[in-house]
């Protein structure tokens, strides 16, 4: 593979990571024997990633095993879980805790687990859609509309562990819980303006407790302070699917295109000022369609990549090694 990026942030991608068991796959679609009353994994795609204080890469996907852990380093399996809880798996975040919040598109909830898989929180109600937002967006008078959640594309929390949840799909809002996940504040509304949306996608927060906000289809990543007020758009990104921010103040965006691959995809590195410092794209330099990424504390990427319609590409997990 070749030698992507440019300066300080060069990668070159790890053909033997990571280790999968034995008759495993990862995304490939699944669902339980009926009779069981499994839920049926709707779609196929490893859909995001993230890492522990440990070095351990929590890999969120679409297939019997949801959540599949391996070191970061060597690649090993260590564990898997949520066999049986997940209906589509979205986003993933691990806290300052190490406790790892999961967002379920198509069952409408957002879960605090421990490392080990425990529920310790839920938000929303399973399996339980609200009021979708009208083609006009939701209105301060009509504020039964586009509450908490309708297909949640992602979780991450603040500083004072405050949860943002970006929501998402059937929605057009950012909503915001106390740690205790009591509903404090939302904003949004459908739009192509400053603060309207047209796809929530994933987010993140970063050493300011400034919230960056995936607005996939407005291609675009929009930054809001704590309370959601507006600060600014960064456009030069494609159809952006996931955001990172990491422990060295840079924000990681996977640029995800689109599935046939008529529109191009990548990886783009900016500080927290929008100065773009790296970025790599395109089919030739081995994506797929990138949906979430991540780092170790090595600086290594991890890459979270949906299926690719027209190549037949597998749904995997990559790491690039920084160079």
């Amino acid at each position: 593979m070749p030698i992507v990026g440019y300066g300080d942030f060069k990668y070159e991608r790890d053909e033997s990571w990571p280790i999968i068991p034995e008759g495993w796959t990862l995304g490939n679609g699944w669902s339980g024997p009926p009779e069981l009353g499994i839920p049926i994994t709707s779609g196929k795609g490893v859909s995001d990633v993230a890492v522990d204080s440990n070095d351990r890469v929590y890999v969120f996907n679409r297939d019997a095993h949801p959540v599949v852990v391996f070191e970061a380093d060597t690649g090993k399996f260590v564990t898997s879980w949520g066999e049986y809880e997940f209906k589509e798996t979205h986003g993933i975040f691990v806290d300052s805790d190490d406790n790892i919040w999961t967002t379920d598109r198509q069952e409408h909830v957002v879960v605090k687990h421990t490392k080990h898989g425990e529920k310790l929180l839920e938000l929303g109600v399973r399996s339980w859609a609200s009021a979708s937002v009208t083609p006009y967006g939701t209105h301060p008078e009509h504020n039964f509309l586009g509450g908490p959640f309708n297909m949640p594309g992602g979780v991450t929390i603040a500083s004072t562990g405050a949860i943002f949840v970006g929501d998402g799909y059937g929605n057009r809002q950012v909503h915001r819980f106390s740690p205790k996940g009591e509903f404090e504040l939302s904003w949004g509304i459908s739009g192509t303006g400053e603060g309207e949306f047209s796809l929530v996608h994933n987010l993140d927060i970063d050493s300011k407790d400034r919230v960056y906000v995936c607005d996939r289809q407005n291609c675009r990543v929009q930054i809001f302070d704590y309370d959601g007020n507006y600060i600014d758009s960064w456009t030069d990104v494609l159809n952006p699917g996931g955001v990172y921010c990491d422990r060295n103040n840079l924000v990681y965006v996977a640029e995800q295109g689109i599935p046939s691959g008529a529109e191009p995809n990548g990886v783009s590195i900016f500080t927290e000022e929008g100065e773009l410092v790296s970025r790599f794209r395109g089919r030739e330099n081995g994506l797929v369609q990138p949906h979430g990424l991540s780092t170790d504390s090595k600086g290594n990427l991890y890459l979270a990549e949906l299926e690719s319609l027209d190549i037949g590409k597998d749904h995997r997990i990559s790491k690039w090694n920084k160079i």
